[in-house]
């Protein structure tokens, strides 16, 4: 018994000394950095790596144009690349110069930027494709786009469209695997069609929406109105969506829809006659109320008899807004109770453009937003839904900022279209907007426009703060954080 006792007590000494031990060396740990606190907040660090990827159809020859907000100086470098191959096409300037080259798409199906260093703070690249005449006149236009896992678009589907093209790039080493899914104003698109794509390395699949199995297949024909998803259940992909309504009747690129989320405020309706749809998509298995309101020049107002949706589950539900606008150019706000996904169709003269929400351009001395392909003739729709907005609209050119920037101010609850002429000599020019000292939050989209009356040609972009840091999320000196 006596050795029973020694050796139990020899046990609680040893894990007595060790415990002693152990808060010795946490309090000397601690006691070496007298500046340590319990808890750090977040901070940010500078963008220094960006990839994009820009789609090109096959066998048209396509506008790149890059630019990235003036900022902190030091060696970088971009490039730009077929996504198959890796063939070097150029190497843009660096940030607050403007870049654009036309380029042969041929066999593609996509181009990658890639920069390092400070051309990668806020870079943004478009592609754009200009036709005159033939089956796909007019102006179509896209934000080339980072890489992701869960991408959204909403637009018309295969009943509304001759042709609908997911375009998906991977732009990293490994594969990816993606489902592709999608909702209409029917409801769910229940199939196992386009579920397990592989998306082999630095490559572009081209999906036709309704006519192929990796397109969702027949279920999706008899859909009018689309939420598209894209989702990478391994790696990351980039995608985009070119939507060809029919022969000379206009083609255009949906815009990268915002995730769910319970507000929006979706600007860019231009002004003039024909159609303006607005399109509502809600994921998951309960309905949504949506209050509705439009933002024009001369006010916000809920639409007559339409200021609320009841949206069904699962499904797109749409909005026509042509009587209501009456020709004027305006924004939508959405709030609703459930999340949503949303954006819009217009129509212009003989063509057809996309838009969707975008969150507020930032505060004063961010980067601001930046519209890097502005050829023809270019105006941008500034709405301030909340206080009075102040913007500076700055032009850039392969030299650099030209010409003297505009100072704006947008009345509270207003929307205000402000026409950006080209600087003198300019075959191509960059927009930077940047909101000034005392602005209210500034929503913005650019629009482009070549030709007048029925051969009108249109193409629009929203346009958002550029990406120039990433948030850093809070810490703190606790072992929790390295517990399940």
């Amino acid at each position: 018994m006596n050795g029973l006792i020694r050796f139990l007590g020899y046990r609680y000494a040893t894990a007595l000394l060790v415990l002693v031990a152990l808060l010795a060396l946490y309090g000397a740990a601690r006691l070496s950095r007298p500046g340590a606190v319990t808890a750090e907040t977040g901070g940010s660090t500078p963008v220094t790596s960006a990839v994009l990827a820009c789609p090109a159809p096959r066998g048209d020859r396509v506008r790149l144009s890059a630019l990235a907000p003036p900022g902190a100086r030091g060696s970088g470098r971009t490039t730009v690349t077929a996504t198959p191959g890796g063939a070097v096409v150029a190497a843009p300037g660096g940030p607050g110069v403007a870049w654009a080259q036309d380029v042969s798409a041929g066999d593609a199906g996509s181009y990658t930027l890639r920069a390092t260093g400070p051309p990668a703070a806020g870079l943004t690249a478009e592609q754009s494709v200009s036709a005159a005449r033939g089956d796909d006149r007019g102006l179509a236009g896209t934000r080339c786009a980072a890489p992701g896992t869960d991408l959204w678009f909403v637009g018309p589907g295969p009943v509304a469209a001759e042709d609908i093209d997911l375009y998906i790039t991977n732009v990293d080493a490994e594969p990816a695997a993606v489902d592709v899914l999608a909702m209409s104003g029917e409801g769910p698109l229940e199939t196992t069609d386009g579920r397990g794509l592989q998306i082999e390395p630095y490559s572009t699949e081209i999906v036709p929406i309704g006519r192929s199995a990796a397109g969702l297949g027949e279920v999706a024909e008899t859909a009018e109105a689309l939420a598209l998803r894209v989702r990478a259940n391994t790696g990351r992909v980039a995608a985009a969506v070119r939507v060809r309504v029919a022969a000379g009747k206009g083609v255009d690129w949906l815009p990268l829809a915002p995730g769910p989320a319970r507000s929006f405020v979706l600007p860019g309706l231009p002004a003039g006659s024909g159609e303006r749809r607005l399109l509502v998509g809600v994921p998951g298995d309960r309905d949504a109320r949506v209050e509705v309101k439009v933002i024009t020049p001369d006010g916000t107002f809920a639409p007559g008899g339409q200021g609320v949706l009841d949206a069904p589950a699962a499904s797109v539900s749409t909005l026509d807004l042509d009587r209501v606008l009456a020709g004027r150019p305006a924004a939508v706000r959405l709030v609703s109770d459930r999340p949503i996904v949303t954006g819009f169709t217009t129509r212009r003269g003989a063509d057809v453009a996309f838009g969707t929400a975008t969150a507020p351009l930032g505060p004063a001395g961010g980067p601001g937003g930046v519209a890097a392909d502005n050829r023809f003739d270019a105006s941008l729709l500034l709405t301030a839904p909340d206080g009075a907005g102040a913007v500076r609209i700055v032009t850039v050119d392969a030299a650099g900022a030209r010409g003297a920037p505009q100072d704006v101010t947008v009345a509270a609850g207003r929307t205000l279209e402000v026409r950006v002429p080209a600087p003198a000599g300019a075959g191509s020019f960059g927009l930077l907007v940047t909101a000034r000292e005392g602005s209210g939050p500034v929503h913005a989209a650019r629009l482009l426009t070549a030709g007048r009356g029925a051969t009108e040609a249109v193409t629009l972009l929203p346009v958002g703060p550029a990406r120039t840091a990433l948030d850093l999320p809070p810490v703190g000196d606790s072992l929790s954080s390295l517990l399940p």
